[in-house]
């Protein structure tokens, strides 16, 4: 027969106190080393430069980017300049364009682009969905484009 064994608050803490440590420690460190291994903050500036490595200039929309181009929400990364023979030219992405996603990953601002870019250039193919006009002359015709960016020529 079992016996029912009642411990005091000191018995259990000498007893199982070893536990709780190590279960403290373990879980302080696995917060350490997913810290460690999370993509650090992103900025607009280093955004920027990896969208000239890619090979265009680009920057956040705005209220104003919104306006001008007619679009339901400032969101997205517009596109400025396409710089030629790189690979964002190769891909066809065109002036005035708006990046909503690289490689089916959202892009809502600068950030987002920064990351995913720089993630989607170390690959050799991906994808860049824009948000642009069918005609250049014509403010209503939008529509969504995918493009696809081969390897890096050299």
């Amino acid at each position: 027969m079992h016996h029912l064994r009642i411990m005091s608050c000191e018995q259990f803490a000498l007893r199982w106190g070893w536990v709780a440590m190590v279960l403290v420690a373990w879980l302080g460190l696995a917060g350490v080393a997913q810290a460690e291994t999370a993509e650090p903050e992103m900025t607009e500036e280093e955004a920027a430069r990896l969208g000239e490595e890619f090979g265009i200039v680009v920057g956040a929309v705005d209220e104003d980017i919104q306006k001008e181009l007619k679009l339901q929400r400032p969101q997205g990364v517009a596109v400025f300049e396409v710089i030629g023979n790189s690979r964002a030219d190769y891909a066809g992405i065109k002036v005035r364009s708006v990046i909503k996603e690289i490689d089916k990953r959202e892009i809502r601002n600068m950030a987002d682009f920064g990351q995913a870019i720089k993630k989607a250039m170390k690959e050799c193919n991906f994808t860049v969905g824009t948000y642009e006009s069918a005609d250049p002359g014509d403010p209503v015709g939008w529509g969504v484009n995918f493009h696809f960016v081969g390897c890096k020529r050299d």
